[in-house]
This record gives structure tokens, C-alpha cells and sequence, in this order.
């Protein structure tokens, strides 16, 4: 399955990008929902190889900590579940404010639509965070990430 990365409007404090995934919701969602195994999915860079603290399976309002490496600094960001809707959203935030939300959508059975959107509607350092060009190194972030989840289910040889 060949897919593309769409871009979708989500207003003016987000970025948020979709991709058609060959793989039933349960299963990416059920990736998603680990934070261990937020390494896997990251594609900025920032979190692979860092410790990961928390439960293995993300609920409301479960909290967990991601270690994280950026501009040669070392850091951990907490997080906590803003929603959880099993098979269909996930939804964290940011001690400072920001939020990653994942909405899953079946299209087939063995096919589904992705999208993943960064808030900073409610950090609270939004004109820092645009000053640093987060909003634009996000949206290349979530294109990595759902690149590397096309490539992770497509059908074939691996």
C-alpha cells in the first residue's frame, strides 16, 4: 500500500498530519498506548534510547515520563493522558501546556486513518515555542512518525 502524508487544518495553535495505515486500529493503537515503546513511533529524534517511565498500557489520566534529548541537553517531559478512547484516541499533555492527540480510524478492517495533531493552544509559553520553530519542526516530526508506521505495517518483506 502506497500511501501519502495529508495535511489537515486543525486551527492555528496546531499541527496536525494524517496517513492511511495498513494495519487494523487495534494493532497501532495498541503501540501507541505503551509509552515504553514511545521510542519506536518518535520522529524527532528526541526520544529514542532515553528511559521511559509509567504504566505499559496509557488510561485517563495516567502519568509518564519520557526521557528526551535536544540541542545536546538531556531532559524528561511529563506527561499525562487527557483521553483514552479505546481503538479510537489518545491524548496527552505537556506539563507546560502542549498536547499530542492520536485519533485512529478504520477505514477496512485491516486498514486505518491516522492522525496525529500537536496543540500548543494551551501552553504556556505559546510565542517561545514559535520563536523555536516547534510548530514547524513538529509537523516534520509527525510526518517522520507516520512514515515510519507506513513503513512498519506495509505488507512484504520488512
Amino acid at each position: 500500500m502506497n500511501t501519502s502524508i495529508t495535511v489537515v487544518d486543525a486551527g492555528g495553535t496546531a499541527v496536525s498530519r494524517q496517513a492511511t495505515i495498513a494495519a487494523p486500529a487495534h494493532q497501532i493503537f495498541d503501540l501507541v498506548a505503551d509509552p515504553h515503546r514511545r521510542p519506536e513511533l518518535d520522529g524527532s529524534g528526541t526520544v529514542r534510547d532515553t528511559p521511559v517511565s509509567g504504566p505499559h498500557r496509557l488510561s485517563t489520566d495516567a502519568v509518564f515520563r519520557v526521557g528526551m534529548r535536544k540541542y545536546r541537553n538531556n531532559y524528561t517531559s511529563t506527561l499525562t493522558v487527557t483521553e483514552f478512547e479505546t481503538n479510537q484516541t489518545i491524548e496527552w499533555q505537556h506539563s507546560l501546556g502542549q498536547r499530542w492527540r492520536w485519533e485512529f480510524e478504520p477505514v477496512t478492517p485491516t486498514i486505518t486513518r491516522v492522525t496525529e495533531t500537536w496543540d500548543y493552544g494551551d501552553a504556556k509559553l505559546p510565542l517561545m515555542l514559535k520563536l523555536f520553530r516547534w510548530p514547524t519542526l513538529n509537523a516534520a516530526a509527525i510526518e517522520n512518525t507516520l512514515r515510519e508506521l507506513e513503513a512498519r505495517f506495509a505488507p512484504g518483506p520488512k
